[in-house]
């Protein structure tokens, strides 16, 4: 079983940007634990990062037919894009939204989310610890399915 994981924009600066906020871990370092974690529920993952809206959207259309979940911190997009919405629609495969920080205990205008309404589950709030968590509810959904 193949689970994508997609982190958006400003993700490449985990472990320097706002540490107070996103933690000292850099993205590179989320990625191998969550690795380690694949191993203990049988999947494979294979690990994408843009800034750019289109290149997301893009991973996610091709991942029809080659993954069977997704696992996406869309960041600053979350807020703002329906196209990253419409992908995740359009593809129909089980994805589980992440974010490092609790959203919804920030600024306003990050207490809405485009993605939410079209995926299985949100985790925001816990840190690094939130992909293992969304690997964990992913796999469970899956192997019901």
């Amino acid at each position: 079983m193949k689970i994508l994981v997609i982190n958006g924009p400003n993700l490449n600066l985990l472990g320097r940007r706002e540490p107070g906020v996103y933690g000292s871990q850099t993205l590179e370092s989320i990625n191998s634990a969550l690795s380690e974690d694949s191993s203990e529920f049988g999947v494979s993952l294979s690990f994408f990062q843009s800034n750019s809206e289109g290149e997301i959207v893009d991973a996610i259309q091709k991942a029809a037919g080659e993954f069977a979940g997704i696992i996406i911190n869309p960041a600053a997009y979350t807020h703002t894009s329906v196209a990253i919405r419409d992908a995740i629609s359009a593809v129909a495969i089980p994805t589980v939204e992440v974010h490092l920080s609790n959203v919804y205990s920030r600024e306003e205008f990050r207490h809405k989310s485009l993605i939410a309404p079209v995926v299985l589950g949100q985790l925001a709030g816990f840190g690094p610890e939130g992909y293992k968590l969304a690997l964990m509810g992913l796999v469970g959904f899956l192997k019901k399915s």
